[in-house]
């Protein structure tokens, strides 16, 4: 069985760039059918996912506020700084409108779901090109990929999420304005601000492979820290709202794995001494 995949490997390591061509496309349908799948199952869990998760953090009894009373209550004794009622209304204005969010939030699922998956198939693709001792650490890898994303999707969800809804679903120029938005407007921010952090907690793990495959090293990474401190305040400014709380909240954990990225580049380059 051994001298099978020995077989293999220096078969799928020896294929032309059309082969490898062909191979990616097959990679890459397999994964659009696990998204597809994971599509289904959201679709099929859809009042749950809206009303649960996606409207949760416009309701006043989130998990987040209730937590932010308790500690109101701990560290002042009442409830200042405990979240009220939430001053706007989440509509629908399209006829189609709820169908349709329907439909992109069950593939935004999708694509939570079949993660695992995706990884998994990106390591098949990159396989034949890894050493022995490299395989040995794909699990590994996957399950990091996969920590990471999960890590950032809840950090997303229950930190940056609420803190913005709060503040801009109450923030007003007049009292003349009421705050009325469309069912689109909340799918989409909290299911893109929630799926954008956890893409960007997957920072490791780019610094792993980029590392492994000599782009980039443990100096570089040190020597562009503050370029990088600026790049990740400016994308956390483009993934959250324009307030500079979430923008904090959101950069400081991202800086700390882009120095656990340093760590990690010193520790590939130990390997290769």
């Amino acid at each position: 069985m051994a001298l099978d995949q020995i077989d293999v490997d220096k078969k799928e390591a020896s294929m032309t760039f059309f082969e490898h061509l062909e191979a990616l496309r097959w990679h890459i349908i397999r994964s659009l059918i696990a998204i597809f799948i994971g599509a289904i199952i959201s679709f099929s869990f859809g009042t749950f996912i809206f009303d649960t998760i996606l409207l949760g953090p416009t309701q006043a009894d989130f998990w987040t506020y209730q937590r932010i009373c308790d500690l109101s209550h701990y560290l002042y004794n009442s409830d200042r700084i405990c979240v009220g009622e939430l001053s706007f209304i989440v509509q629908n204005l399209a006829l189609t409108g709820q169908f349709f969010q329907h439909i992109f939030i069950s593939f935004v699922g999708g694509l939570a779901i079949a993660l695992p998956y995706i990884l998994f198939e990106i390591y098949r693709f990159v396989k034949p090109a890894l050493k022995a001792t490299e395989r040995k650490y794909s699990g590994i890898a996957i399950g990091s990929g996969t920590l990471l994303f999960f890590s950032g999707l809840l950090f997303g969800y229950f930190v940056i999420v609420p803190i913005s809804v709060n503040f801009l679903g109450n923030y007003t120029l007049s009292n003349v304005i009421e705050n009325k938005f469309t069912v689109d407007s909340i799918v989409k921010f909290v299911a893109m601000l929630s799926m954008g952090a956890g893409l960007m907690f997957e920072l490791p793990l780019v610094i792993y492979f980029l590392a492994k495959s000599g782009l980039v090293g443990s100096a570089i990474l040190k020597k562009y820290r503050r370029l990088a401190l600026v790049l990740i305040l400016a994308l956390s400014a483009i993934i959250t709202p324009p307030d500079i709380a979430s923008q904090i909240i959101l950069s400081l954990p991202i800086f700390l794995l882009y120095e656990l990225g340093i760590y990690i580049a010193r520790r590939v380059e130990k390997n290769y001494e």
